[in-house]
């Protein structure tokens, strides 16, 4: 498998595309950027690719191709579709890299159909190794009589009755076919009158994609298709007829949402385009290669798509559903379940949240650290009657919020709560409509903040009467209050009763409720108002110590890197001498290392167990890094156009020494240094896995979290987990 993945990292490499082109000519060419949307199917080419990871528990790694998978439907939804509705609407505009949407769509197609062909080949190499591990797929004409007498037991009485035989003819229009939809498309003979029919029958969606069949003495677990079940009981659904061909085909939809400006009621607003989204126009038809080219073109008039939305697929359709086969319970191929810590600090003080931040900052890392903690802190906040008000953001949060419960119940208590209620968070809208509505009739003041800004800034504060004055205690962070997601993402939450912090953060929350510019921030900065500039500012500080020959150093992790005005400062620091470290999970338009361009710019993407979700930002400041005098800032936005021009963002310095000690020396050196579930970003735009040099140190930076504490909980620092020991342990200076 290894030899595999090398090769097919090899094949799907994206070719060099600014030949010729290096130095001066690269900076005043749109070469110099890499093209969004190939960028990010190389960021999922990396995903897909620890399906080949050896060193990954055999079911973790099937969940690697369901990621992928669902990924791509993602990506087809919102961006693919984005760049077909350009198309029909004539426009011709460039994207940053040169690419007009027309010369984007061919490139994309290949891409994605390199990485169909690459999931369908990796999916049979683990099918292989799943058997090896008593985990088999069954086709329903390999079963015994006794099976087969089961299949049917449980065809008839779990999925006939939830069946809808549907023929196609003048009587019976085509139907609609939902997004996503998995849809069997059927040519039937008539077995009297020779007559001939089209037909469809939609897969349920409520019901599990995989049967298993009853456990048998040796045989481990034996999985059949829902689909196969369906095809070998076809001749029920449609009586006196025939099956002459048969086949697979599944939609994608368009399910982006065009919000008015100019809104009466914005919450109505989402509620009627959701409903629309379910009837986006058709922008991708998967179909199984098996089926007939009659049936598929058939099938492709009807949806009104053309030959370059057509895939043929030579495997299973809707890869996604491959999480059930995760689901099954083999602990032995799964990852070693882990249980978050608590902040030792917090536990110390009794669980008495305010004492512990009273005490000094405190940083919790997600998902070493629990959720729990933010948590308590609002529950604590609710239950304590000196508390007067709490303000929060809501972004993205659980179907059965323990947070927005919290908000609820201290609302009841009287206190004064303010929720801020995105409702702009793509598809989980439904559920902040609902959340808005229950924290409504609770008597909280609920805001849906700007309609066109998107507020995406984590922000909690809580204020409290201690000794006849008010104190302020906020949690700033850098992912979503949602309690499943902090189990698999790495965020930061970071804790303080600074008053600085707390006026900025009130400042923040006022500019939001009331759109009054938070005019006078003390420390932190706001998209689209200040952060991006304030990026901007350290660049050009550290180009100027780099002229005049002192360390110069920036630092930076985020999950995507698409702005242009932030490119093009790397490039000029990089050119001025700056050393610059970036690891970039996802997107990443920059070309690291060319010439003349970039040549002291390294960047990198961690892929692994967690999904790396913290942003930081780290500059010198003339000291070079690491540096206890370094600048460094947490926060809620990525360095693209979205959250720096046309999203409310927040960025806050890490100032006390244990905190940021924590977040550079350890945080963000554990990132740069892993060679475990790393790649290396080159410099046209695609990737290669990290290796170990013959005299390095393995290190997988979510291992190290997972066996060794925090700084900041624990209030003091370990000597044992000390970043600088890290470098020693990996053998870096």
């Amino acid at each position: 498998m290894t030899e595999a993945m090398e090769e097919m990292a090899t094949a799907a490499r994206q070719p060099e595309s600014d030949e010729g082109l290096v130095g001066e000519a690269l900076r005043a060419s749109p070469k110099r950027f890499i093209n969004r949307e190939l960028s990010w199917l190389e960021f999922n080419r990396r995903v897909l690719l620890e399906a080949a990871n050896p060193t990954h528990p055999l079911l973790e790694r099937v969940r690697f191709v369901s990621i992928s998978a669902n990924n791509l439907d993602e990506f087809f939804m919102v961006r693919v579709a984005g760049i077909r509705g350009q198309l029909r609407s004539g426009v011709e505009t460039p994207s940053e890299d040169g690419l007009t949407p027309a010369e984007q769509l061919p490139l994309i197609n290949s891409r994605v159909s390199e990485l169909a062909e690459t999931q369908v080949s990796l999916w049979r190499a683990l099918q292989e190794q799943l058997k090896a591990e008593s985990i088999s797929f069954v086709d329903p004409a390999a079963l015994n009589r006794t099976e087969r007498l089961w299949l049917d037991d449980h065809f008839f009485l779990h999925i006939f009755p939830i069946l809808t035989p549907l023929a196609v003819d003048p009587a019976h229009p085509f139907p609609f076919i939902p997004n996503l939809g998995l849809t069997l498309a059927l040519d039937l003979v008539h077995a009297v009158s020779g007559g001939r029919m089209k037909a469809l029958v939609r897969m349920p969606s409520k019901i599990d994609r995989f049967i298993r069949l009853p456990d048998a003495p040796g045989e481990g677990a034996r999985l059949v298709l829902l689909e196969a079940a369906i095809f070998t009981h076809i001749q029920k659904l449609f009586p006196g007829y025939q099956v002459k061909a048969q086949g697979a085909f599944r939609v994608i939809r368009d399910s982006d949402l065009e919000v008015e400006e100019e809104a009466e009621d914005l919450v109505r607003l989402f509620e009627t385009a959701l409903k629309r989204r379910r009837r986006g126009s058709v922008i991708r038809l998967e179909a199984e290669a098996s089926m007939p080219a009659d049936l598929r073109a058939f099938v492709a008039e009807e949806l009104e798509v053309s030959a370059d939305e057509i895939i043929a697929l030579d495997g299973m359709l809707a890869m996604k559903d491959l999480s059930e086969v995760v689901g099954l319970p083999r602990p032995d191929l799964k990852f070693t379940s882990y249980t978050a810590r608590f902040p030792e600090r917090v536990r110390d003080n009794g669980g008495d949240c305010f004492l512990a931040i009273k005490q000094k900052d405190l940083v919790v890392h997600h998902p070493y650290e629990s959720f729990d903690v933010v948590v308590q802190f609002l529950r604590q906040a609710a239950a304590d009657p000196n508390v007067v008000a709490i303000k929060q953001t809501l972004y993205r949060t659980s179907s059965d919020s323990p947070i927005v419960r919290t908000l609820v119940e201290a609302a009841e208590a009287g206190k004064s709560v303010t929720a801020l209620v995105e409702l702009k968070a793509r598809f989980d809208e439904e559920a902040n409509i609902r959340w808005a509505r229950d924290l409504e009739r609770a008597g909280a003041q609920v805001v849906f903040g700007f309609i066109e800004l998107k507020t995406h800034a984590k922000l909690s504060m809580v204020v409290r009467r201690e000794g006849g004055s008010l104190v302020t205690y906020c949690h700033v962070g850098t992912g979503n209050y949602h309690p499943i997601t902090a189990k698999v993402y790495t965020d930061i939450s970071l804790f303080t009763a600074e008053p600085a912090i707390g006026r900025d953060v009130s400042r923040i929350f006022n500019f939001i409720t009331g759109y009054a510019e938070p005019v006078g921030l003390e420390r932190m900065a706001v998209s689209p108002i200040s952060l991006k500039t304030k990026l901007l500012d350290h660049v050009a500080q550290e180009i100027a110590h780099a002229r005049e020959g002192r360390p110069a150093a920036i630092w930076a992790k985020c999950n995507a890197l698409v702005d242009p005005e932030i490119i093009d400062a790397f490039y000029e620091a990089s050119q001025a001498g700056v050393s610059i470290d970036l690891v970039v999970r996802g997107i990443c338009c920059l070309r690291p290392g060319v010439p003349g361009l970039s040549d002291n710019i390294r960047a990198k993407s961690v892929i692994g167990r967690f999904l790396e979700h913290s942003r930081i930002y780290a500059f010198g400041d003339g000291y070079g890094l690491p540096h206890p005098k370094a600048a460094v800032y947490i926060s809620s936005a990525d360095l693209m156009q979205r959250n720096l021009d046309r999203r409310v963002e927040a960025l806050m310095p890490v100032t006390n020494p244990t905190t940021h000690e924590q977040v550079l020396e350890q945080i963000l050196v554990a990132n740069l240094i892993d060679n475990q579930q790393s790649y290396r970003i080159l410099p046209d735009g695609s990737s290669v896995r990290i290796e170990c040099a013959p005299n390095e140190k393995p290190f997988n930076v979510h291992d190290y979290f997972m066996t060794n504490p925090s700084l900041s909980g624990r209030g003091k620092s370990l000597s044992e987990s000390s970043p600088k020991s890290l470098l020693k342990r990996v053998g870096r200076n």
